[in-house]
């Protein structure tokens, strides 16, 4: 299993969406676990080297290593790319 490491960006976005923050980590934990369980919620992101994960109408924007997945942003869909 990877180490899932949280910026501080993406922890003060999990405080302030405090009702789905359980659902958005236990996500992120299952992708870490098994990354093929949850291929078809991951795409890349053009242009960046860092990936996206679909968690309802919330976004978790991350880069991943063969160790680690380092949760970059979280927000909801519609404004987590400006």
């Amino acid at each position: 299993m990877r180490t899932v490491h949280y910026t501080t960006r993406a922890a003060q976005a999990l405080r302030k969406h405090r009702n789905r923050a359980a659902q958005i980590m236990a996500k992120v934990s299952a992708y870490a676990a098994d990354p093929a369980s949850l291929a078809n919620n991951v795409t890349p992101l053009k242009g960046e080297e860092a990936k996206r994960l679909r968690v309802g109408d919330f976004r978790v924007i991350f880069t991943e290593t063969e160790a680690d997945v380092t949760i970059l942003d979280i927000g909801p869909r519609g404004s987590i790319y400006d």
